[in-house]
């Protein structure tokens, strides 16, 4: 019922949906184990059943990070309960979020994008696909889900902008510098050759010309990425790193690439904030290294 709740009404994405599910299943086995029973009771549960369960994930050792998810997904399984009149009260209400681990992001400068980028030829319909995900992930720092569940009619070629549904399907705006826009529209030239459905609008399509999996786009990724970098914890994520270091690098504003990382509050941004900021009041086109150029 409660995921149902998030898919119909809250309108997440089927992945935000599944990661909800994986993690209230683990609590749910969890519960069903210190009930011991194999239909444990949601109104038996209290606040230090909660608490247990988290320590028990962080002694085993799990990252306080991935903990604070968990966690987040089951205050707000119950914040529904007792908010639809199913439980008289919220067991999990006042518990603290585990205090997360800092770590930098990891990202790659811009000599190593720059190599990266122009290291791969478009020669075929599959390099040509391969080179236009590259560019949008760092040409936007458009997000994995936000890229894979791209259709066609969100890219504006003549306005160079591209409209994404974020996080809680709020809706974004992001220019595209020129480098990534010829290459999504090289790859579109070339997108028929994936033999697709007349009807299919996913943009990029995998070799059976279906649209193209999370993974397959990590896989791609990895692939370039590790051809001309020797980092390791080469991701998608690790574009989108790069994308908002290099804008904030070049003089970009916190507030400015808050908004076109889609981020709900200016404290997930701050992380960035490790690089130098000596021109704080440069624009999208005036900041970022690949906008402007041909």
């Amino acid at each position: 019922m409660f995921l149902q709740y998030l898919a119909a009404e809250r309108r997440f994405s089927g992945h935000s949906v599944e990661a909800y599910g994986r993690d209230l299943g683990q609590f749910e086995e969890y519960v069903r184990t210190v009930q011991g029973s194999a239909s444990p009771s949601i109104e038996m549960i209290r606040k230090p059943d909660i608490q247990d369960f988290l320590g028990e994930l962080i002694r085993h050792g799990m990252t306080r990070k991935t903990a604070a998810r968990k966690l987040a997904s089951i205050k707000a399984l119950f914040r529904y309960l007792s908010r639809s009149g199913r439980l008289p009260f919220n067991p999990a209400g006042q518990i603290i979020s585990p205090k997360a681990e800092k770590s930098l992001p990891v990202y790659l400068s811009e000599a190593e994008m720059q190599k990266v980028l122009d290291g791969i030829q478009p020669d075929s319909a599959a390099d040509a696909r391969d080179l236009a995900i590259l560019e949008l992930f760092y040409g936007t720092g458009i997000r994995l889900s936000e890229l894979t569940g791209l259709r066609l009619e969100q890219v504006d070629g003549v306005r160079g902008n591209i409209r994404v549904w974020g996080k809680g399907n709020k809706e974004r705006i992001m220019p595209a510098g020129s480098r990534a826009l010829q290459a999504l529209s090289r790859y579109l030239k070339r997108r028929p050759e994936f033999h697709p459905d007349p009807r299919e609008t996913v943009f990029f399509l995998n070799a059976e010309g279906r649209p193209l999996s999370r993974r397959g786009v990590q896989w791609i990724v990895g692939k370039w990425l590790r051809r001309f970098s020797e980092r390791t914890r080469l991701s998608p994520h690790v574009l989108r790193h790069s994308f908002a270091t290099h804008l904030l690098d070049r003089g970009a504003g916190l507030e400015g690439v808050r908004e076109l990382l889609g981020h709900a509050s200016l404290s997930t941004t701050q992380i960035y904030t490790h690089v130098s900021m000596e021109r704080l009041k440069r624009v999208y086109q005036q900041s970022f290294p690949r906008a402007g150029r041909k």
